[in-house]
């Protein structure tokens, strides 16, 4: 089974564990180093799979960041870590499989900017119904007309949010801070919530069928995979628009160029696509098992990209000075608790009861 794990305890008695964070930004850098005076710690721009597993091997902790992929390779690299602390919502980048099976804990940032995406996703529907993109670059180029700029009112609008927790609560309640009616589809529905805040519960087929804009709101994993496919996209309301800053594989792609072109999607807004992960990497795609349908999808992003009624940014939703705050104290909180013997913010709890029976 391998050598026992205690959680906290560095590898060979060395009294200065070595934490290794990944995807450092330049405002993270100081508050790390001060949190963790007394360890060891590494910093270092690039994702985990970037770094030379040299610079990983005697890791007690790593920090990651979503471009990072931990994987049973990469976990091959780390003989004594104990934790793989993610400073995101999110976990699917990381073999969760792979880390219980190694009593590796892995934690999360389960709360940092629900308000913030949903300000975001709300910027986007702005964006789109009033056609500020092409308004500001029309006017820097010194033209003031006004043709093709006709934007609608949200008031008495429509607005579909798929899944309905912590963010997709904060969007209805902007939503209807707009005179929005708001239907909501989630696999938990909460009617209390729904009678307080004034929205309703329904199918996702009725909740296409009847939004005017469509915001998703869902984790990835496999059963929202390619939720928003060809044949869910024939399903929504005809010119309605499409809002996502949830995960990339929520939408299949080439679905949603069908839809766009169908006109059944009048426009969309998409925070996040299908492969962003890899578009950094391309010279490794051929390498990759499954690499031609990564390519594939690559390249409907960047049709994407190209369409006049498509906006894509940056997976910058959470990103603002509030929410990486709470992002790197949740995680700090999230490393000291390991280290002390008490994990927090916990996504495999299996390997709780592993580590202490190990």
């Amino acid at each position: 089974m391998g050598r026992e794990r205690r959680p906290g305890l560095p590898p060979g008695g060395d009294s200065r564990p070595l934490l290794v964070f990944c995807e450092v930004s330049d405002r993270e850098r100081g508050e790390l180093t001060r949190a963790f005076a007394g360890c060891s710690v590494r910093l270092f721009h690039q994702p985990a799979q970037e770094i030379p597993p040299k610079d990983l091997s005697d890791a007690r902790v790593l920090s990651v960041f979503i471009h990072s992929r931990v994987d049973a390779d990469l976990l091959a690299h780390l003989p004594h870590v104990g934790l793989i602390a993610t400073r995101s919502t999110g976990f699917d980048h990381i073999d969760l499989a792979a880390c219980t099976a190694r009593g590796i804990v892995v934690s999360n940032v389960p709360h940092y900017g629900e308000n913030t995406v949903a300000e975001f996703t709300f910027a986007l529907i702005l964006a789109l119904t009033r056609h500020l993109i092409d308004a500001v670059e029309r006017t820097r180029r010194g033209d003031f007309r006004l043709a093709g700029l006709e934007g609608f009112d949200l008031r008495g609008k429509t607005l579909g949010v798929v899944g309905a927790g912590n963010i997709g609560l904060h969007v209805i309640r902007i939503a209807r801070g707009f005179d929005m009616t708001v239907l909501a589809h989630d696999i938990r529905p909460h009617p209390l919530l729904a009678e307080v805040l004034g929205f309703t519960y329904t199918s996702l087929d009725d909740l296409l069928a009847r939004s005017d804009i469509v915001s998703l709101h869902v984790p990835s994993s496999e059963a929202t995979r390619n939720l928003m496919n060809r044949e869910r996209f024939a399903r929504m309301k005809h010119g309605a628009i499409l809002i996502n800053t949830a995960r990339g594989n929520v939408v299949d792609s080439p679905a949603l160029l069908w839809a766009l072109r169908k006109g059944i999607v009048a426009a969309a807004a998409l925070d996040v696509v299908a492969g962003e992960e890899l578009i950094s990497e391309e010279a490794e795609l051929l390498e990759r098992p499954g690499a031609e349908e990564r390519l594939r999808t690559l390249l409907c992003e960047h049709a994407l990209l190209r369409q006049p009624n498509v906006i894509i940014t940056p997976h910058m939703a959470f990103d603002t000075r509030e929410a990486l705050g709470r992002i790197v104290a949740t995680t700090i909180e999230n490393i000291r608790g390991f280290l002390a013997g008490q994990p927090i913010n916990v996504v495999n709890p299996p390997v709780l009861g592993h580590a202490q029976n190990g």
